[in-house]
């Protein structure tokens, strides 16, 4: 007999059981290329070699169910991507594909793809975006729809699509734009919480999303914002652990999600902050590995 699932019931998808943070910018004011592991508990491991070009204010997404991408990135900017396979492995450099750009987004969406969007491109924000396949393969420029900016994030939500929210124009904000699961972005939707740039985001409980972290322009904060199955971004949150920016976060175990290192008010940190399958961020875990600010950070296995 086939098993009975109760309508309405959550299954977190396939994939989402590690996650791995990489590259970034150093308490040296210098590029890396590093990446620390996220077992499936949420334990960081320590530094493993880098591989590919050194740089920060990239963007990494899963793809492929079980598989990762790290993309674009500063400082010249670039558009070279890395990709990730379902044992952690960073690959080397692949050559770049559509308008290279830094301070980016990526999320995945339709179950097992990704898209990158907006940045900017060393002269002005867009809002350009480019799909990744099933095979990790980059798309060239998809038309921007939405105001360009950068310093956004983006997550997934409803199990099979995305949302890029928050960033900078020429003042922070705080709109989102929905993506389908055909990888399509939707017009701007009207800011709910905090404007800001230089946050996180990442998956939580199988079908929802949470942002947190950044700066609002006057200061680092760490509240929090939810997004629902729906895509609908809730009000802030109070933040917990240490007010920072240019953290990244990524799922882990499944259903589970993790903030990481980032820039506090007087130096780059390595901390970490869990977020449980019900949204709820934990306070500062110890940090493990180089500090450091704007990695990027993705799930896989």
């Amino acid at each position: 007999m086939f098993p009975i699932i109760p309508a309405n019931s959550v299954t977190a998808p396939s994939g989402n059981d590690e996650g791995i943070f990489g590259y970034g910018y150093n308490s040296s004011a210098e590029p890396v290329a590093m990446s620390n592991l996220v077992s499936n508990t949420g334990v960081v491991a320590s530094d493993v070699a880098g591989v590919g070009t050194v740089r920060y204010d990239l963007a990494a997404c899963e793809y492929g169910g079980d598989k990762g991408i790290f993309g674009y990135g500063c400082c010249d900017p670039f558009s070279m991507t890395n990709l990730v396979s379902n044992a952690g492995v960073i690959s080397s450099d692949v050559a770049g594909v559509g308008t290279a750009r830094h301070m980016l987004a990526a999320c995945g969406y339709g179950e097992d793809k990704g898209i990158f969007g907006y940045g900017h491109d060393g002269n002005s924000n867009v809002s350009t975006t480019n799909l990744v396949s099933n095979a990790g393969v980059v798309s060239s420029d998809v038309v921007g729809v939405g105001t360009a900016r950068r310093g956004l994030k983006a997550c997934e939500y409803g199990g099979d699509k995305g949302i890029f929210g928050y960033g900078y124009t020429d003042t922070h904000v705080s709109m989102s734009n929905l993506v389908s699961n055909a990888g399509v972005v939707a017009s701007d939707v009207a800011g709910v919480g905090t404007d800001r740039l230089g946050g996180s985001a990442c998956g939580y409980g199988g079908d929802k999303g949470i942002f947190g972290y950044g700066h609002d322009g006057s200061s680092v904060v760490s509240m929090t914002n939810l997004v629902s199955n729906a895509g609908v971004v809730a009000s802030d949150v109070a933040g917990v652990g240490t007010d920072r920016n240019y953290p990244a976060a990524c799922e882990y175990g499944g259903d589970k999600g993790i903030f990481g290192y980032g820039n506090s008010i007087s130096s780059k940190v390595s901390i970490t902050n869990l977020v449980s399958n019900a949204g709820v961020v934990s306070s500062d875990v110890a940090g493990v590995g180089t500090v450091r600010r704007s990695p990027a950070a993705c799930s896989f296995n």
